[in-house]
């Protein structure tokens, strides 16, 4: 009796060694901890997590710097996926813009997420009623390696605008813009989010601040010229000091790995993620009203990982 005691007690020692080894890590980049990339990331760790048992993946998702840093570190293998803009899935993808010279053509689409308004949002005291407004103040214009700075850029370009046109260009992270607002150390602060945000909510109570339209013929010619920008609202009423509904631009979220990430990984996230479909909404505001078929199409620009692709066919969302 004492020996079969032995013999299995050595069989579940090693049947938990070999369960140990098998057990793969994967990273994923998210963005500030108060911005939602941050609880995208989270959440789809929390619902991986969860099968840990049956595919042996454990996951964790760290505050980065956003979107550009987060495709950066996937194609230096430093990550295995990450969310990012829209828009700056297709520059990385095609090698235009921030990423001219620097092509990532293993970078592979797994889903959208959220819609992402380019959000302006000012002290009631700085007099900021339109983005022209803001030439001549202070203004937060995000760190670098984020799609919020990345996309600013972009602004500025399309309206012929320098640095020198703010009489300061502050880089702070989202963490830390909501503290600078209401400090009156900045007059605005830029944030291409999703809503309602966590940042953005700090911002307005703790400061009498309003959300500022980015309209006119050069915004327009944004969207019209790139496929990844779209026109874009926030609510009225959603925050304190902007009753009226907000007119702007925006990209979506989208959910990016590399081509070097084993198919079957993959498949494990994604199948966490919408065997699971009706908790993952639940898990921020931003989710709400995500549907499956907008997911798996809009916002994409990069192909399809196959991972992902084996998940949709088997579900009959894609031939």
């Amino acid at each position: 009796m004492r020996m079969f005691k032995y013999l299995a007690l050595a069989g579940a020692m090693a049947t938990a060694t070999a369960s140990f080894a098998e057990e793969r890590f994967i990273t994923i980049g998210t963005g500030g901890q108060t911005g939602v990339y941050f609880v995208v990331g989270q959440s789809i760790c929390r619902l991986v997590n969860r099968g840990t048992a049956e595919h042996n993946l454990k996951c964790t998702a760290p505050s980065t710097g956003g979107s550009i840093a987060n495709i950066n570190a996937i194609k230096a293998g430093d990550m295995d996926m990450g969310v990012a803009q829209s828009d700056w899935q297709y520059h990385a993808y095609n090698g235009s813009s921030e990423f001219e010279g620097n092509k990532f053509d293993n970078l592979r689409a797994v889903f959208s997420v959220h819609g992402e308004p380019f959000t302006v949002i000012a002290r009631a005291d700085a007099n900021i009623k339109s983005f022209d407004d803001l030439k001549g103040k202070r203004v937060n214009i995000g760190n670098p390696g984020s799609g919020q700075y990345a996309t600013m850029q972009v602004v500025m370009d399309a309206l012929g605008w320098t640095m020198d046109d703010f009489a300061l260009a502050s880089e702070l992270k989202p963490a830390e813009q909501a503290a600078a607002l209401g400090d009156n150390k900045v007059d605005a602060i830029i944030y291409t989010v999703g809503h309602p945000n966590g940042s953005i909510q700090e911002a307005v109570s703790t400061v009498e601040a309003n959300l500022v339209p980015v309209t006119g013929e050069a915004i327009d010619k944004l969207i019209a010229d790139n496929p990844y920008y779209a026109a874009a609202t926030v609510p009225g009423g959603m925050y304190e000091g902007s009753p009226e509904d907000t007119n702007t631009f925006g990209v979506k979220a989208t959910f990016v790995t590399s081509a070097d990430v084993p198919d079957d990984v993959v498949y494990q996230v994604v199948k966490a993620v919408f065997d699971n479909f009706d908790r993952f909404k639940r898990l921020h505001p931003a989710f709400e009203t995500l549907s499956e078929e907008q997911m798996i199409s809009d916002g994409l620009s990069a192909p399809l990982h196959p991972g992902a692709e084996q998940y949709y066919k088997e579900r009959g969302w894609i031939q």
